[in-house]
């Protein structure tokens, strides 16, 4: 047959490629890379692994850099609108051109070696990221860790964000097990840093068996408030400390995230100037984080938080920021959608419940989300077909100096978003 001669094509065509979405194993992708001739993607890598926290804190680590001199490239996923959006390279999305000629590439390699989607987009995104000549190469893992094919580069500096329940048919049911294996990152005799006080045992375990140098949140590391009207923060370590603004990225977690940033990239060989870090946290953005509208005196709110533990710094947020709220809620199906909305408990006015089919993979119409809400103040919620229709409805019931808060996924944030943005 004859090749794709779009991205959307290519990805239509990856998409089929294998017979399942999720295959986690390193085998195919090594020998993949291997045939690509792949080495290193930079000259220093960290890769970002984590329950909740990975995007910000790659955003962060990012962000830095750059203000700090450096080339950057940074492998995200998913994606909220664009699939461009997962390759960036000194700040910008890879253009079409780039991710066909990278994926083009992949599929001339592999032979007959099957590949998943995620995996022919990892491949690809290294392909281009060893092309560009990067002075620090970004990634975040995909699902957990260990398995995962960003686990096929060998990091200068691990970072683990938060562990918390979540994919537990592949990872596990509880945090032990899932934190051994986004421990899997780690790499001998490298710095492992971790972005939460109480990592589960699990994750310290498998650093001190393989010797990996653990830097901890409120033990190596540690974060405090400056009491001024700006907002501004403490960074400490031993020996060393720095004077912050705030972030502009919204919700409580959002300062461990930086922190974590800042220990990652000073926990590398190479030393950025102090100054890049001030400026770094205040530039750093990242779409469906909080993310904040307007519309009629309404405040609107997206964010991607779909699990108990992202929904409780959803909640933490609402509590320093109290106004009626109206929540506009779509999951998927496997997740824990009775835990995500008990973390929200009272803080919300009037629920809206959405579908996500038939545009999500484990989509979800309202009904059968609202089955499985039962016994919940959210189950009641008004239903909708779509993530578009229960965001007008809110907002036509929402009054001036009221919230509408939109969650439940990367999916419900970008049809969220898809309306907000074509209408500013």
């Amino acid at each position: 047959m004859s090749r794709p001669d779009s991205l959307s094509a290519w990805l239509d065509f990856i998409q089929a490629q294998h017979p399942h979405a999720i295959e986690l194993g390193l085998e195919r992708v090594r020998a993949v890379a291997a045939a690509l001739g792949l080495e290193r993607p930079a000259r220093q890598v960290i890769t970002v692994g984590g329950t909740n926290g990975k995007g910000s804190t790659v955003a962060f680590i990012e962000a830095i850099a750059r203000a700090g001199g450096w080339k950057v490239g940074a492998y995200t996923s998913p994606h909220l609108l664009r699939y461009n959006e997962r390759v960036r390279i000194d700040g910008v999305d890879a253009h079409d051109a780039a991710l066909v000629a990278g994926l083009a590439a992949v599929e001339a390699a592999r032979g007959d070696t099957p590949l998943t989607y995620f995996e022919y987009g990892t491949l690809a995104a290294l392909w281009l990221f060893q092309r560009a000549g990067l002075d620090l190469a970004i990634l975040e893992v995909g699902l957990g860790g260990r398995l995962d094919a960003v686990n096929l580069v060998d990091p200068d500096v691990a970072v683990i964000t938060t562990v918390d329940i979540d994919h537990t048919d592949w990872l596990g049911p509880d945090r032990q097990t899932i934190g051994r294996e986004k421990a899997g990152i780690a790499r001998a005799w490298k710095p492992l840093v971790l972005g939460e006080v109480a990592a589960p045992s699990s994750v310290l375990a498998h650093a001190y068996a393989i010797g990996a140098g653990v830097i901890q949140l409120g033990n190596d590391f540690f974060h405090d408030s400056i009491e001024d009207q700006h907002g501004r923060w403490r960074w400490r370590e031993v020996g060393t400390e720095l004077v912050l603004p705030a972030p502009a990225l919204d919700a409580p977690a959002q300062r461990a995230n930086a922190a974590t940033a800042v220990a990652a990239l000073r926990a590398l060989p190479e030393e950025l100037p102090q100054s890049a870090f001030a400026t770094g946290i205040a530039n750093a953005r990242l779409p469906g984080r909080l993310q904040r509208f307007q519309r009629g005196g309404v405040e609107i709110r997206v964010d991607v938080a779909h699990n108990p533990q992202a929904a409780r710094e959803l909640a933490a947020f609402l509590d320093r920021q109290p106004r009626p709220t109206h929540a506009v809620f779509a999951a998927l199906a496997d997740k824990d959608v009775t835990g995500v909305v008990q973390a929200l408990a009272g803080r919300i006015v009037r629920w809206s419940l959405a579908g996500l089919e038939p545009g999500a993979p484990r989509g979800q119409d309202a009904a059968t989300l609202a089955a499985a809400l039962a016994g919940t103040e959210a189950a009641q919620g008004a239903r909708f077909e779509t993530v578009a229709e229960a965001l007008a409805a809110a907002l036509a019931q929402a009054a001036a100096g009221e919230r509408v808060l939109v969650f439940g996924s990367f999916h419900t944030a970008a049809q969220a978003l898809a309306v907000l943005d074509s209408a500013r």
